[in-house]
């Protein structure tokens, strides 16, 4: 099993999940994050004064899949939150030893 945690624009998020509606990914996690890589945040003007905004608001996005469907996973995510402007974001991809259901106790694929 993997782990796929995209980090996203914010406005991509609908296209996102379209896109993995789709391939049949019927679960994920969603949360509201701030970060920055190169583009290093961007100045604001509020009330007449200048400040840095360092932290940029993303979305960042986790999925579990099995080993299979990964890299198609991750190609769907990259085709939906792509605009070719610097600060689309990135994808991570980790091994999963193993997954839980609480409610029943089921272990492993069949616990997704």
């Amino acid at each position: 099993m993997r782990k796929i945690e995209a980090i996203i624009k914010p406005f991509k998020l609908e296209d996102v999940k379209d896109g993995l509606l789709s391939a049949h990914v019927h679960g994920m996690t969603v949360m509201e994050v701030k970060g920055f890589g190169r583009q290093k945040g961007h100045a604001e003007i509020f009330r007449g004064a200048e400040y840095v905004v360092d932290f940029l608001p993303k979305i960042k996005i986790e999925v579990l899949v099995d080993d299979a469907n990964a890299a198609s996973v991750c190609d769907i995510i990259r085709a939906a939150a792509r605009t070719g402007r610097i600060g689309d974001g990135k994808i991570f991809v980790s091994v999963v030893e193993d997954v839980i259901r609480i409610r029943t106790g089921e272990h492993g694929a069949v616990a997704i």
